[in-house]
Order: C-alpha cells, then structure tokens, then sequence
C-alpha cells in the first residue's frame, strides 16, 4: 500500500506556475533588448528559440512538469521578438527612416501593419484565425439545430439497425462537412453520437474507443479534401497564395481522403461485422435523439449524453454509480439503468429532470419501472406526455434547422467571391453563416448561451498560435527559409523530386505527431515558396497530408486528438494512456501511409512524365 502511495506520488502531474515563467520571459526580454545597445545577437538564435518553443509545446504538455500552452507560447514570443529587435534593429530600414523623418516613420510603420488586415495577415495569419473565430461559433449554432442527430437515428432505422453501413454513412456526411466546416467543432458532435450507437449495440470499450479515435481521421484525413475545415490547409493556402486554390485541393488531397475514409471503413467492418440494433426496442429518448438534446440546450443550457450525465453526478448516484454506469455501457438509457442498479425513486426523478425536464420527470420514471418489470403496454401509456412535450418542441427546431439550412447560401456565395477574388477577406464568409444561422436561435437564451460557450471552448485551442505564428513571420524575415529554400533545391537535383515529397510527407508526419500540426504547417509551408507551380503542388500536397496523418497519429498531434483523447479518458477509461493511443492507432496510420506512399510517387511520376 506505502509502495502504490509512493508512485503515486512519483507520477503527479506538477504543474508549472504561469505568472511566474511570463514574469521570468519579460526579465530576459528586457535584459535581451538593453544588450542591443553593446552587442548584436546572431539570427541564428532565433530559429533556435523557435524550436525549443515548438519542442516545449510538446514536451511541458505531456511530461510530469506542466505548463499551460498559451502561457508557454506568449512567453516566449516575447523573448523572441526581443531578440528579433536586438538582431534586426540596427540594420533596420525603419530604423533609419526614424533617423531621418521622426516619429511619424514609426507610426506610418505601426500604423501599416497593426492596424489593417493586410498587415494583421501577415504578421498572425489574421484572416485565417478569424475564419476559424467565425467558423467555431457557425458550427456551434448550427450543431444547436440537432439536424445531424436527425439525420443520424434515421440513418440507423433505414439500415434497419445494421451497424456498418449507419456507421459509414455518417462518417461520409462528416467527411464531407469537414472539408468546409471545423473539424474541430464537428469532432465532438460526431463522438457523441457514434458513442450513444455503439453502446445501443453493447459493443466492448474497446472498439467504442477505438471508434472516437477513428473521428480524428475522419475529421481530419478524410476533411483534408478542401481548404476551409482544417487550419493547417488555410495556413497553407495564405502562405502559398495564389498557387493553392479550391482546384488544387480537389485535385491533389480529395484522393487522399477518400482512400483514407475506405481504409476507416474497412477496419470498421472488421470489428463491427454483423453487430446489428434492434430498432424497433429502441428507447423512447434514444429514437428521439434530436428532440431529447435540443431540450436538454434549450431547459438546461448543456447537452450531455447519458454516460456523461452521469459522470457529472456521480455523488448523487452513490454507491449506484458503477452499476448504472455498466448498464448504460450494456445500451440500456439512463432511467432504465438507474431502475435497474437500485436508485431510489426521489434520486431517479431528480436525475431525470435535470437530464431532460423537471415537468417529465415523473412521467420517465414510471414509464422506466414498468419497462424494468416488463409491462411494456404500461410503460408506453406513460410515454404519451414526453411525445407530446417533444411534438409541442418540434416546431421551434425545425424552424431552427430552416434557418440554419439558409445560412449556408451566405456562406458558401462568399466562399466562392473569395475564389474568385482574394481581396475579398476570408473571415467575412464564416461570420455572415453565423449571423444568419444565429436568428434560429435568437430567441432561445439558454441554447444561445451554450453555443457561444462551446465555440469559446473551442477557440481558445487555438490561442497559443498567435505567438507561434508571429515567431515563425519573424523568423522570415532573418532570411532562415531562404536557406531552407536553397537546401531544398540541393535535395531534389541530388535525391529526385518525388523522393523528396516522399520525405516531406513523413517529415510533416513525424513532426505533426509530437508537435501540433498547424505550427508545422507554418513553418514547413514557407520554404516552399519560390518553386516550379508543378514541383510546389507535388510537396504541398504531400505536406497537408502529413499534417493531417500526424495529427492523428498521437494524442497531442491536432485539436482534434487532443479533444478526443479527453473524452476517452473522461468518459470510457480514466486510466488510458498516451502509449496506448499511440498503440491503437498506429496500424491504421501505417495503412493510410502506404496509401498516400502510392498517391506520391504516382503524382510523381506524372509531374515527371509532364516535363
């Protein structure tokens, strides 16, 4: 016992104390820009502080000593723009203009690039993090509307309850709509809902969590197939602009996704093969997903599926806790569970009513202990009033999925401006979806409140980047990715061109599943800058899918990972690990390698015979 107390002790995460590393950053900053006056640093420190940023991010977020990212990131870019100054400043032509024209040269300069759009852009990829800002908040108000839920239940009693084909059509629909929409957002609608399917199946926690860590791919490998779901490809685009284009991702990455989804489907079908759900016994709640979730934002302002439900009222369940929590693995709904395992009546309808509605509340725990004893005729009599609560709601949703239908002409028609005419900025798309899609649910302050809540959550994962991006601008600006550029072009007159994409591909890989896949699309996208439009579609290609694949590979590779690695250890097992992630997910990856390995050399082949 002394021995399991101790290791415990050994393995608790301590956690480094944000104030006190961005008040050690500011020092050094300060102590880096008074050496300007006496000694010029070299730029090659720059790019080393770079990396060490970018390795932290990895390392003092999975090792014992924890520091909060954005804390991390805005620290150190301090220090790096300090150094950039100490660097730059003396040779600078600003500094210059100072000299000679006054202070008016540093606001015009100030003025230039804070200031505008233009020079936001190219500072922190502002167009992109205020799409992805638009887009979040999009996703979050459509997802209110439950048209997937919908969309889902039907989906299943079409199949009449065969579970692959329900699988593989949904993770089609999500696929697609990660090619436009955020990955991010749509990952955790997409968890829920495959969850709730594979425990109405009573599947082993195995393959359910094998399922939520499948979403990442599908989400990511199989959304990779357009621009605009996934931040890697949109900071590929700006840094490659005008050579990458809608035509581009169609063309290079959609063949990439759809053979990445056919390899999901495959491994699917293997552990799911003849697993079936019996529609026609489907619980009252679980027919009615969407009716049961839109109720739950609208009373409650959270929506949570039974399992998580639970986990949030764990005291109250007591002693009952594990029983309920081995029924509702088993497929059975949550008051069926609770009658099942033994919680007292006055417990049951409390927890029902703060799941679905106080005023049906009673109605559920009757129509649950007549189902337990197996009076179904009985059970279904009590059912009537939660029908007719959900018939009295359905108005207001689908007036809420019309409106959020119709939020998409504004954002798809500036989508297409923005093809056709870049000056017209990206933002201006996800934003207008949001404002029209949020009219369906103005008026609901609950529902409304939990979206904009679910899209901060959201957003704040990608934060810590706009120091990042910062660094990695400056850093260009040392003339570090000419050098880059220079090696590259060295690398394909010695090794050949789809050598190197191939290289590129396994180095984005590798590197997007120890650090998060959009600093590396920064970083690595820049140094293809200059090249033949042929040569620069081959490597671009082969490093968004590198991205993409990476970013699955661990459980820190991409948000998407990150967000479902959560849930596994909150919801299915609490003591998994990264190392079994990494185990789990590694045959899957080793298949979508091998793919894109054929997809490479091929474009390859074909670049080569074009010339």
């Amino acid at each position: 016992m002394a021995k399991g107390i101790l290791m415990s002790e050994q393995n608790k995460i301590i956690h480094i104390s944000p104030t006190k590393y961005l008040v050690g950053c500011f020092v050094l900053s300060f102590f880096i820009l008074l050496t300007s006056y006496f000694y010029t640093i070299p730029p090659l420190l720059i790019a080393i502080e770079v990396f060490l940023t970018v390795l932290n991010l990895f390392v003092l977020g999975s090792a014992r000593y924890r520091l909060d990212k954005n804390a991390l990131s805005y620290g150190a870019g301090l220090v790096i723009f300090a150094t950039f100054i100490n660097t730059w400043w003396h040779r600078s032509q600003i500094r210059q203009s100072i000299q000679a024209e006054g202070s008016d040269a540093l606001f015009k300069f100030l003025r230039a690039h804070l200031l505008t759009l233009k020079g936001l852009d190219e500072l922190i990829h502002a167009d992109t993090l205020l799409f992805i800002l638009g887009l979040t908040l999009f996703v979050a108000v459509i997802a209110q509307t439950r048209l997937l839920e919908r969309i889902s239940i039907s989906i299943l009693q079409k199949n009449k309850g065969r579970i692959v084909p329900t699988i593989a059509i949904i993770t089609a629909i999500v696929a697609f709509s990660s090619g436009i929409l955020d990955g991010v957002s749509m990952i955790g609608l997409t968890i829920r809902i495959l969850v709730m399917i594979l425990f109405l199946a009573s599947v082993k926690n195995e393959i359910v969590v094998f399922m939520v860590m499948v979403a990442t791919i599908i989400t990511t490998v199989c959304g990779m197939w357009l621009a605009y779901g996934e931040p890697p490809n949109l900071i590929m685009k700006a840094n490659l602009y005008p050579y990458l284009d809608n035509a581009f991702f169609l063309r290079y990455c959609l063949p990439v996704a759809i053979g990445s989804y056919f390899i999901v489907v495959w491994n699917l079908r293997k552990k799911l093969y003849n697993r079936t759900i019996d529609t026609n016994k489907l619980d009252i709640l679980d027919l009615h997903m969407a009716d049961v979730r839109f109720l739950q934002a609208t009373r409650h302002g959270e929506v949570l599926i039974p399992s998580e439900f639970a986990v949030q009222h764990k005291d109250e369940l007591s002693s009952h806790y594990e029983a309920v929590e081995k029924h509702l693995h088993a497929g059975d709904s949550l008051g069926l569970a609770m009658v099942k395992s033994g919680v007292p009546s006055d417990i049951r309808r409390k927890l029902l009513g703060l799941f679905l509605s106080e005023n049906l509340a009673d109605e559920l725990d009757r129509h649950y202990e007549h189902i337990a004893n197996g009076d179904t005729i009985n059970g279904n009599s009590w059912a009537h009033q939660i029908r007719k609560t959900f018939k009295l709601m359905r108005s207001q949703k689908i007036k809420a999925q019309w409106v959020g239908g119709l939020s998409f002409i504004p954002f798809v028609g500036l989508l297409i401006w923005h093809a056709f005419n870049h000056t017209v900025p990206l933002f201006l798309a996800s934003f207008a979806g949001f404002v029209v899609a949020l009219f369906g649910i103005l008026s609901i302050k609950k529902m409304r409140a939990l979206a904009f809540r679910e899209a901060m959550h959201e957003y704040k994962e990608y934060l810590f980047l706009i120091p990042l991006f910062f660094s990695i601008m400056l850093l260009q600006k040392t003339g570090f990715f000419n050098q880059l550029l220079a090696l590259l072009h060295h690398a394909i007159a010695y090794l050949g061109t789809s050598h190197v994409a191939y290289g590129q591909f396994m180095g984005a890989t590798f590197l997007s599943a120890i650090l998060d896949n959009n600093v590396v699309a920064d970083f690595a996208s820049r140094a293809l800058q200059g090249l033949e439009v042929g040569m620069l579609h081959l490597f671009a290609m082969a490093q968004i899918a590198g991205y993409a694949t990476g970013g699955c590979w661990t459980h820190i590779g991409s948000a998407q990972s990150v967000l479902a690695y959560a849930f596994i250890r909150r919801q299915i097992d609490e003591q998994y690990t990264p190392l079994q992630w990494i185990k789990t997910m590694t045959p899957i990856i080793i298949e979508i390698i091998i793919l894109i390995t054929v997809i490479v050399y091929v474009e390859g082949w074909i670049l080569k015979s074009l010339h």
